[in-house]
């Protein structure tokens, strides 16, 4: 990664806006007619009051394959370890985050007007987009 992208680049840079969220209570159906009809790799899942408690990736989806998924729901299977960062870390940040903790997407919560509410999703996939476009 050059020097100069991960000084000056931050995660609002190259982020992902717009979250697709999911309720607690949401069908693992449901989630799944989402990821596609999106094009989104996962999702996250908020409590009702906004909060981010998990997240949904393709492949927790696929893990309960052969389970009824009209029965399942998004708290069934979300992973609640959910790793944040704010808009202003650096590439250089998130790509480290990304690597030590073997995950595969940050979200990204606003630091204001709404204090910690989900704004965007950093995956593998904008880092590399961002490294080439550099070059």
């Amino acid at each position: 990664m050059s020097m100069e992208l991960s000084k000056e680049k931050r995660v609002r840079d190259i982020m992902t806006r717009g979250v697709i969220s999911v309720s607690l209570d949401t069908s693992v159906s449901e989630v799944a007619r989402i990821l596609v009809e999106k094009d989104v790799s996962g999702v996250v899942v908020t409590a009702p009051d906004g909060e981010a408690v998990g997240v949904i990736s393709e492949i927790d989806v696929i893990k309960v394959f052969d389970q009824n998924w009209d029965t399942l729901t998004a708290e069934d299977i979300m992973s609640s370890f959910v790793r944040t960062v704010d808009p202003e870390t650096s590439i250089k940040k998130a790509a480290d985050i990304m690597r030590d903790l073997n995950i595969h997407r940050l979200l990204i919560l606003s630091l204001s007007p709404a204090y910690g509410l989900p704004v965007g999703i950093v995956t593998p996939r904008d880092i590399l987009s961002a490294i080439v476009r550099s070059q």
